[in-house]
C-alpha cells in the first residue's frame, strides 16, 4: 500500500511509511483509513516491472 502511494505521488515508499508510523501517535482513524486503502489499491499484475523506481 505504501509503495502504491509512494509511486502515485512520486516519493519513496519508506518516506511513506515513516509517515504512517509518525501520523500513528496523533489521534485518528489512520489505521482504518491504512487497512481500507491496502483493500481498495489494486495490486500489481505477476511480472510487471515499474520503471524508474
Amino acid at each position: 500500500m505504501c509503495a502504491a502511494l509512494g509511486r502515485r505521488f512520486g516519493v519513496s515508499a519508506n518516506l511513506v511509511r515513516l509517515l504512517f508510523l509518525l501520523s500513528c501517535l496523533l489521534p485518528g482513524p489512520q489505521f482504518i483509513i491504512y487497512i481500507v486503502a491496502w483493500i481498495v489499491i489494486p495490486t500489481e499484475p505477476e511480472g510487471v516491472r515499474v520503471v524508474g523506481a
